[in-house]
Parts: C-alpha cells; sequence; structure tokens
C-alpha cells in the first residue's frame, strides 16, 4: 500500500497516545479522519496540533459508543478508510465494573463490528496493555465465574484491558477483520521535549517525590515498571498496517532497559535536585498494608511486578524497520522535567521549562534565552511575575536558587548561576524584585558589563526593614509551612483577593528546602550591614538604574537622601501597590519596566522620578 493510498480513522483522537499517532501519520503523509466524541473535542485536538506544525487539519467525524451504527451519521466518510487506529479506552483507577467495560470492552465491540463493514480495510491496529496478552479468545463471552474472578483479581482497569483484548480477537476473528495489537508499557512524555499531560500511573510517584511527600521508594531489585516515550510508540503503530506480516500479531512496546522501580525513581530524585527517601518497601509489604497508610490505590499494585515480556518480536520489527528507541535515561529526564514545570498538570502553558544554569535546576517561565530575566523576591515564585513577563514581551521569570521550584543553596549559588544563565545574553537586562533585587546588584557588581541595565522593583535595602517575626526563622518557616494562599496573600497585600495568584508559591513553601530559603533569606533583609553593602553597590554601578516602589511601601528618607547624589537612577512610584506590586498591579509594573525613564544627566538637578497612576 502506498502512503498516498492510506485513510486512516483514528478513535480515542484526544488522548496521549491518539494525539501522537495523528501527528506521525501526518507526517508519513496518510490523510487521517478522528471520530470524536464532541465538536469542542475535535476543536482542542486540532489546536494542539497545529501548534506541533500540522497545517491540514483531519477530518471530524462524531461517534457515541452508546448508539448503534458506530458513525451512522457520516456514511460517506469512511468509506475509503484502510487502515483504522483504535486508541479509545477509559484509563482511570477507581472505576466501577460496568464503568470499565463500557470504557474498554464495548468500545471495542463496537469498533470491530464497524471495521467489518469498511470495504477497503486493511486493518485495525488496537492499543492494549502490557499486562494484558496471552488469553483464550475461544472463551468469549467469558462466563458470570470467570468475569467475577477476574475483575476482583486484577480490578476494574486491567481485568476490562484483559477483556477487551480477548473480545477484539474472538470477534476479529469471526467477522474477518485483520487486526495488530500493540502492548505498550507506562507510556512518557516525547522524547525531544518531554511533553505529557497524562498524571496517573508514575506520573504520581514523580509529583510525590518533587513535592517531598514520598516517605519510601516502592519495590526492590526486581521490580519493573518499564517506560516507552509517546513519540516512538507513536511511530511504530504508524508504521503496522504497511507490513501484511503484522497482521494478527500483538506486539510488547517497551524499553527492556528501564531501571527498577526504586532505582528509577532514585535517578529521577537526583535529576530533580530533591531528596530521595532511603528507605525502600517491597512490593508484599506495601500490599499487606492499608491504603491510607501506603497511598497506593490497590488497582495499581498489580503492576508492581517481577514479570518480564515478550518484547522480541517488536524490537526485531523495528530493526528492520530503523526505528530507534530513544535514550531511556535522558527521555525520562524530559518527561519528569515537563511534568514538574507544568506543576503536574495545573499550568498548561506551554512558555514553562527547566534549565541547568551552573548545574543548578532552575525553573523559569516566559521567552527561553530572553536577556530580560525576572527575578522574583520573597515569598513568591516566578509563576506571580509570569503575567508581567508575557505582558512585557520577549522576557522570561527565573526562580533564584533555593526558591520556587529551582534547587540550588539560595544566596551562595547567586553569582556563577547568574553568570551561566546570561553566558549567551549579553547585555542583559535585570530585574530584580525584593530580594531579586539584591541578586541583580550582587551580580551586577562582579559583571557591569554585562549588565548594563538594571530594574530594581521594591528593594527591600532602600525600604523600611521587615517586621520582628522576620528575624525569627523557626517562626517563620512554621508560618510559611501552615499559610495558605488567601492568607498569604491578605498578608502581603492587604487583601485577600490574590489567593489564586499565590498558591502554586504555597505549594512551593510546603518544600522544606524551599521553605529554609526563605525563613532565612527573610531573616538576611533585616541585616543592617548586608543593606548598607547593597546600598553602596548600587551608588556605584555603572550602569542604568530603575527603582520602581509602591506608594504604600515608600523609600525610606536615608534612601531619598542617597538617591539625590545618584544621577543614574531614575523612580517610579505606583500609585496604590505595595510590595508586591506584580500581583495588586500587573499592568502598572510590566508598563513601568517596559517604558523605564532616562536617568538623569550628570549636571541635571535630580533624580528623575515620576508617579504611575
Amino acid at each position: 500500500m502506498t502512503t498516498s493510498s492510506r485513510h486512516a480513522l483514528v478513535f480515542g483522537g484526544s488522548g496521549l497516545i491518539g494525539r501522537h499517532l495523528i501527528l506521525a501519520l501526518h507526517r508519513a503523509g496518510v490523510r487521517v479522519t478522528t471520530a470524536n466524541r464532541s465538536r469542542e473535542s475535535y476543536e482542542r485536538l486540532t489546536e494542539w496540533l497545529a501548534a506541533h506544525g500540522v497545517t491540514t487539519a483531519p477530518a471530524d467525524v462524531r461517534v457515541d459508543f452508546g448508539k448503534a451504527g458506530l458513525l451512522r451519521d457520516h456514511p460517506s466518510a469512511t468509506t475509503d478508510v484502510t487502515e483504522i487506529h483504535n486508541c479509545a479506552g477509559a484509563y482511570r483507577f477507581g472505576m466501577s465494573n460496568d464503568e470499565a467495560r463500557r470504557g474498554n470492552v464495548h468500545s471495542t465491540e463496537a469498533i470491530v463490528s464497524f471495521a467489518a463493514t469498511l470495504p477497503r480495510l486493511d486493518r485495525l491496529v488496537h492499543v492494549s496493555g502490557y499486562r494484558v496478552g496471552g488469553q483464550d479468545h475461544t472463551t468469549v463471552p467469558w462466563n458470570r465465574e470467570l468475569a467475577e474472578q477476574t475483575y476482583s483479581t486484577l480490578g476494574a482497569y486491567e481485568a476490562s484491558k484483559v477483556e477487551s483484548d480477548t473480545v477484539l480477537k474472538a470477534l476479529a476473528q469471526q467477522l474477518g477483520v485483520a487486526w495488530t495489537i500493540v502492548n505498550p508499557c507506562t507510556v512518557i512524555g516525547d522524547s525531544a521535549t518531554g511533553e505529557s499531560d497524562q498524571q496517573i500511573g508514575m506520573a504520581a510517584n514523580l509529583k510525590e517525590l518533587w513535592q517531598g511527600t514520598l516517605t519510601a521508594l516502592p519495590g526492590d531489585s526486581s521490580t519493573f515498571v518499564p517506560v516507552v516515550t509517546v513519540d516512538y510508540l507513536a511511530r511504530f503503530m504508524s508504521e503496522l498496517p504497511t507490513d501484511p506480516s503484522t497482521a494478527g500479531r500483538s506486539y510488547w512496546i517497551l524499553d527492556d532497559d528501564t531501571p527498577a522501580l526504586p532505582d528509577l525513581l532514585a535517578r529521577i530524585g537526583q535529576h530533580y535536585q530533591v531528596k530521595v527517601p532511603r528507605l525502600r518497601i517491597p512490593v508484599s509489604a506495601i500490599k499487606r498494608l492499608p491504603p491510607s497508610l501506603t497511598g497506593a490505590d490497590p488497582e495499581t499494585l498489580t503492576f508492581l511486578s517481577a514479570d518480564r515480556y515478550p518484547t522480541g518480536p517488536a524490537q526485531t520489527w523495528a530493526a528492520e524497520r530503523d526505528l530507534k528507541m530513544p535514550d531511556t535515561t535522558s527521555s525520562i529526564n524530559r518527561w519528569a522535567d515537563h511534568l514538574a514545570a507544568h506543576r503536574f498538570g495545573s499550568a498548561p502553558e506551554a512558555d514553562r521549562r527547566f534549565v541547568q544554569p551552573a548545574g543548578i535546576h532552575t525553573f523559569e517561565v516566559g521567552t527561553p534565552g530572553s536577556a530580560q530575566v525576572i527575578l522574583p523576591g520573597l515569598p513568591v515564585n516566578a509563576d506571580t511575575w509570569a503575567d508581567v513577563a508575557r505582558t512585557i514581551g520577549q522576557a522570561r521569570a527565573v526562580d533564584l536558587p533555593g526558591l520556587g521550584m529551582t534547587s540550588g543553596r539560595g544566596r551562595a549559588d547567586w553569582t556563577r548561576w547568574l553568570a551561566a544563565l546570561l553566558a549567551n545574553s549579553p547585555g542583559a537586562h535585570l530585574i530584580g524584585h525584593s530580594v531579586g533585587a539584591a541578586a541583580a546588584l550582587e551580580f551586577a557588581a562582579t559583571a557591569a558589563h554585562h549588565v548594563p541595565h538594571l530594574t530594581l522593583v521594591s528593594p527591600f535595602f532602600l525600604q523600611q526593614r521587615a517586621g520582628f517575626p522576620a528575624r525569627l526563622t523557626p517562626l517563620t518557616r512554621s508560618y510559611l509551612k501552615k499559610v495558605d494562599p488567601v492568607a498569604l496573600s491578605k498578608r502581603l497585600t492587604g487583601s485577600r483577593a490574590h489567593g489564586r495568584a499565590l498558591a502554586s508559591s504555597v505549594t512551593d513553601l510546603r518544600r522544606r528546602t524551599v521553605n529554609a530559603t526563605v525563613a532565612s533569606l527573610l531573616a538576611a533583609t533585616r541585616d543592617e550591614r548586608w543593606r548598607r553593602a547593597l546600598r553602596q553597590k548600587l551608588a556605584h554601578h555603572p550602569g542604568r538604574v530603575h527603582l520602581i516602589v509602591g506608594a504604600d511601601d515608600p523609600l525610606t528618607d536615608d534612601a531619598r537622601r542617597l538617591l539625590d547624589g545618584l544621577t543614574h537612577v531614575s523612580v517610579t512610584t505606583i500609585s496604590g501597590a505595595g510590595h508586591h506590586p506584580q500581583l495588586t498591579h500587573p499592568t502598572e509594573t510590566a508598563r513601568a519596566i517596559d517604558r523605564a525613564p532616562a536617568a538623569r544627566a550628570e549636571t541635571g538637578p535630580s533624580t528623575v522620578e515620576r508617579q504611575l497612576a
């Protein structure tokens, strides 16, 4: 079959595997039609495809698995379909048996029956699971005893996948439908970008590891939970219908070199630069302990196994097609980074990533590699500056070492970290907020030529010192560990209105290392020797400096007297703002940064000032 004659119908195209499969089919020049449950689902799919370079959207047909005649409203759209890819199904733990059967078994029956009506169909490719296969399809339909035993032993999700596998083979044989089954393992993100929006399974372990709530590593050296990247799986699937020899066969697609589960999680923890639990709990112990103690869903425990799988046929076929599986370690690290950068599904924006300046695992949001870099203050993170960075354009907000989602030791890392972060950005514009202003100044003092322009927002060393509790580090740590977003909003801005914007900052403050770094730096901001040293660095900086302060958090009289003698400094005051104008007045803050007034000439009368309403 030539590429030009191929017409693929994809069920489940809006899911992780389905989207990447459509992308692979498009790149191979295959015409694609997608069966979608709603117009909204189709529009989300085409949006994603367009963002990934698909200029010609697939055709759209409506599907309802609850009605007879699967695609009866679109008879002419599918008459020349040559292949069906079934990526549809319910992938979720905690389903009832009936819900799982509707999502996985009944949908498979409907698709096989529909496939039998297509006059030009060469192949039905069905996505199953790596712990499925080898069952006797002659037992279909299952009797009540077999069904009850299978579902009680495996749980609803895995049992429904086992049943759908047998149903497909039995019904396809009866109706004369040529089939191929792919049995993928844990499907992780794209090998190049790490992109994935799937948050169950191993992704849940990564979230616990990242947040510091994983108390022990599950399993032992024999616990094998293999992975495969979604782009490799998609390309494998896209080529199956082109080879007649793959009909009637099942392929286990997974990386045999995947480390044992506890070792895999330990490696990811080292990549995240977070503390990795030393304790390992054998699977047998996890199965005996109550779920309320282990946090493990009982349905997931069958996946914690030492079993190995018949990957030989898939490996042989892939080698014949020159399909090379991506490197496991780098692919897993990219996937782990994507999950964390997107806060495990709660922050879907595309402009979020991790970078590694000076070997420090660093989070940034905004334009990659931009020379305009925002350094957030305390106790907030880069997310609180994301809207300002996007409004400015060509800017990125970056969590300082030890803060937000960036690893590191705090202040001790600032200078070498910024030197690496800005290595490819000569003429950088550093925008430092509060303690970020101190980081910007300290780096500029060592590399003034690299930073001709500084913007310092709410520079704490020119304002009143924080109140008495800030110097009591244990008290600060306790408060920050327990505070909720609304209470933090009230404390930082005087209003409860910014709780949503601070939710991610509160999540970060729950992490022990971040909590400790924030408390330590808050105490340090009261140190008069540090404050005096920063004022001296400001006075001696040879480049242009723009100060932005809120009218409700003004410069001190001493700071005013210092600025009166500085010709390279300008000041903008934002009316109604306090110490965190990026929260209360983001538009005005962006405008102030973007339109910095020129500092006065050396012979001018006074420091340039302006009021921003």
